[in-house]
């Protein structure tokens, strides 16, 4: 499914593709955004649409994984290789991406929970913290 939505999202500039509207979304669109991200191992692109919260020029995203027991193969390639590539609607940048401090995080879960309430949800059930990771410029 997510091959459909990036390949919808980058021919249509994000008008399909581009929300999520789904569980607590349903009422209230979240935006998407197309992040690539090289592969730890294999040196390889891969793209993976997710939810994300703009916080002025950085792209806040997050590796909830649904809540899953373990982050998402996309996290664990950005901890090995930061430098990403996020696309929101037809604006393209290439970012650097780093995991919030304690004291960040701190701050933007009510904002990203306020956004998707399932995200307090997934971190209810989840043993692990879920990871909020920021994109920057890179300059």
């Amino acid at each position: 499914m997510s091959r459909v939505n990036i390949r919808l999202y980058r021919l249509t500039n994000g008008r399909i593709g581009g929300t999520w509207r789904v569980g607590s979304a349903l009422r209230k669109p979240v935006p998407v955004c197309l992040v690539t991200v090289k592969g730890r191992k294999t040196g390889n692109p891969h793209t993976i649409p997710l939810l994300y919260l703009p916080d002025g020029d950085r792209v806040i995203i997050v590796a909830s994984q649904g809540g899953l027991p373990k982050n998402p193969i996309w996290y664990l390639n950005i901890l090995t290789n930061p430098d990403v590539t996020i696309e929101v609607r037809k604006t393209t940048r290439t970012m650097r991406a780093r995991v919030a401090t304690p004291e960040e995080r701190a701050a933007l879960w009510p904002r990203l929970v306020a956004q998707y309430a399932d995200f307090d949800t997934y971190q209810a059930r989840a043993d692990r913290e879920i990871p909020v990771v920021i994109c920057e410029p890179t300059p």
